[in-house]
Order: C-alpha cells, then structure tokens, then sequence
C-alpha cells in the first residue's frame, strides 16, 4: 500500500486504517482511526473498483499512518490534501464488488466504511453517470483554464526568444502522439497503455488549437493507433513547415507513489530521473517485441546547439509557460522543466517540447489521465501556453 500524497504534519491524526471481515459475512468494514472525529463527511462511487471519500475537518494529518499490508477489499489507497479536509481514493480488488456506506463509530472517534457485497450488474446502475473526483483539481473548472490570460508572476524574455517569436508567422503547430501500433509506451496501473492516453490527449489540444485560434493549422504525427518511427515524427513536422513541435507523453516508475508533470527540451539531462526518462522515450519497441536503444551523442547535441541556439531557448520558454499552466492554472504537480537528449526532439527543426503529462504508475493518476476531464485538463493547460506564445505574452 503507499500513500500517494503525504500531507505536512498538523493537530488532527489519522493514524491507521485497519479492515475487518464483517459479522454477518456480507462484506467488509474498513476502520480510519482518528484521534478526534471529521466534523462531516462525504461518499462518492464513481466506478466499480472506485471509492472516493471526502474527510471535512481542519489540520488533518496522514504524515505517520500506517495501512494493512494485505487486504481482500482493495489493493491501493492514497490521500490527498483539499481546502478543509482531505479526499481519499480507494481502489477495490478486481473482480470484487461492493456497495460503500460511511459512517461515525458510536464508541470511538474513528470514521468506518461499510463495504456491502453486491451483484455486479446493480454495482453498475449505482454508479452511472457519477464522474470521479479529481482531487488536484478540486477547486477550478475546465472553463477556467480555457479562458481568461494567465497572468502570473512573469519569467524574463530572454532576446533570443523574444527574436525567435517575432520572426515567426507561427501558423503550423506540429502535435506528436508518443509511441503507437506495437509500441504501447509505459504499461502502467491495471495495464493502462500510455499510447492510447496521449492520442486522446494529442487530439484535444488540436480540437482547441481548432476552435480557438482558428488561423493556426494542427498536423499530427499519428491519427490513429499507428507506429512511427521517432526520426519520421521529426520528418513530418519538417515537411509541415512547423512552427513548434510538441510531443506528448506519459511518465511511469517502478513505484507507485511518484506523481505529476515534467516537460523537456532539448539539452543534457542533468539528473538521474531525467536521464531515466530520455532512455525510456528513446527506446523503440520492435513488432517481433525486440526493443532498440536509439543514441543521441554529446557531439551530435553539440552541433544541433550552436546551430539552433535560437531553437533550444524558445523551447525553454515555452516549457516554462507549459509549467505555469500545469502548476498554477491546472493545479498540477509540476516536477520542474529540465533537458533531454531526445532523438524525437532532435530531428524537429523548429522549437520542441516534450510533455510527460503524469505517472501511469500511480493509481490516482492513471485514472486521472484515462478520464475526459483530466485529460481536458493535460490538454488545456498545453493550449493556454501555445496559445499564449503565438501572442506573444512574456507572461506564463
């Protein structure tokens, strides 16, 4: 079990979640044990293996919790901070099904979820048109992040972006789908496929590229669940004469708990997480299953910076205002704006980016990534910062 989102240390405690077959063998109780009561209390069931709960009382701290090693009821259960409370998911075992009623302890302060056994085509009609709680975005709209400038606290132009904006007509934007056909990219969570997300992704920001700035052509890499090789992505921006080239994926790790976005440019990756990320999206998987290391040399990023300089700083900025977007305006957790020898970035004459839009290997964020409002939200926060350099605000 991991908690996914651990919360700063405050007066109230949870301190352990226990569960317990119950009496009349009908189900389960899961227990929260808390040093004080929640002054209320919320359940949502959006999806069968889905509970969501919400825990309204000021200071609660899940820092030193402690979750059952093993439970038949579920299999992961995270924690996440919310004005005046806290939100919990919790992800029920597959292929069991139950019906979730909360409820005060009479002889404690503890808080119990009454999980009842049910049959899996009423467990359904329960459910029905009950959207899931995304938690990082507990407080704002879709129709906010579309709207309005953005305006934030401004990064300084730097002359060779400010040069590089100017001169440009700016009305091609290349949108890459990472991977596809026999590449899946990252497996993540219940076996999410990483290529089919950023296809639904990649086609969101078009359709608002679209609506919005109707004068800015979209061209894709990839339409359809279609394999292309990463120098070919290059190629069909080039021959669209592209004014900026983005290139869309998702993040996974051996562990469940690492969370949010990271955006790149092309450079040397200065950490070990980025260098790990610029193996992964360098490698191409094979339709016999073979998979093949592509190598991007120092050389080679050498000669592509001093004839590109112009190139390499606009992506900076506009990966910076790519993270502005996620961080203030989506309210996603943004792990920073870094460099990446990536062969796809490479083979693009023209400013690139490329988007890591969430970890697939965390629970909360595979189903965020897979829902029509997360990803509305991933593509949203892409448009507002395409949208805004081809205006040229210096603002995020």
């Amino acid at each position: 079990m991991s908690v996914t989102q651990p919360l700063q240390a405050q007066d109230n405690s949870l301190q352990m979640v226990t569960t317990a077959e119950r009496s009349d063998g009908k189900g389960q109780v899961i227990r929260f044990h808390l040093s004080q009561p929640v002054d209320s209390f919320e359940v949502y069931q959006p999806d069968a293996d889905l509970i969501q709960m919400t825990l309204y009382q000021d200071n609660i701290d899940t820092t030193d919790i402690t979750l059952p090693n093993i439970s038949s009821a579920f299999d992961e259960i995270s924690f996440y901070d919310i004005p005046a409370g806290i939100g919990v998911d919790i992800y029920i075992t597959e292929d069991k099904f139950y019906d979730g009623k909360a409820y005060h302890d009479g002889n404690s302060d503890d808080l119990l979820l009454g999980l009842t056994k049910v049959d899996k085509t009423e467990l359904e009609y329960l459910t029905k048109d009950t959207d899931p709680i995304i938690w990082s975005s507990f407080t704002i709209t879709e129709r906010s992040l579309l709207e309005g400038n953005g305006n934030g606290s401004a990064n300084q132009q730097n002359s060779e972006y400010a040069q590089t904006r100017d001169k440009m007509k700016f009305d091609v934007v290349v949108i890459d789908p990472g991977h596809g056909g026999h590449d899946p990219g990252s497996i993540g969570y219940r076996n999410v496929k990483e290529k089919h997300i950023v296809l639904d992704i990649a086609k969101k920001v078009g359709a608002y590229i679209n609506e919005y700035m109707p004068n800015v052509k979209v061209v894709y890499t990839r339409e359809t669940d279609k394999f292309i090789e990463l120098e070919e992505r290059g190629s069909i921006a080039n021959k669209a004469e592209g004014d900026l080239f983005i290139s869309i994926h998702c993040n996974s790790h051996s562990s469940r708990q690492p969370y949010g976005t990271e955006l790149y440019f092309l450079g040397l990756e200065r950490s070990e997480s980025a260098l790990e990320v610029m193996k992964r999206e360098n490698r191409v998987v094979r339709a016999n299953n073979d998979t093949e290391q592509r190598e991007l040399s120092q050389e080679e990023l050498l000669v592509y910076e001093l004839a590109n300089s112009s190139y390499i700083a606009t992506s900076e900025q506009i990966a910076g205002m790519m993270e502005y977007q996620f961080d203030e305006r989506a309210q996603r957790h943004s792990r920073g704006v870094k460099q990446g020898r990536f062969v796809v970035l490479y083979h693009a004459s023209m400013p690139a980016v490329l988007v890591e839009s969430g970890f697939i290997s965390n629970p909360s964020e595979a189903r965020y990534l897979t829902s029509e409002r997360g990803q509305s939200y991933i593509a949203s926060a892409i448009f507002r910062a395409i949208r805004n350099f081809k205006e040229g605000n210096g603002n995020p």
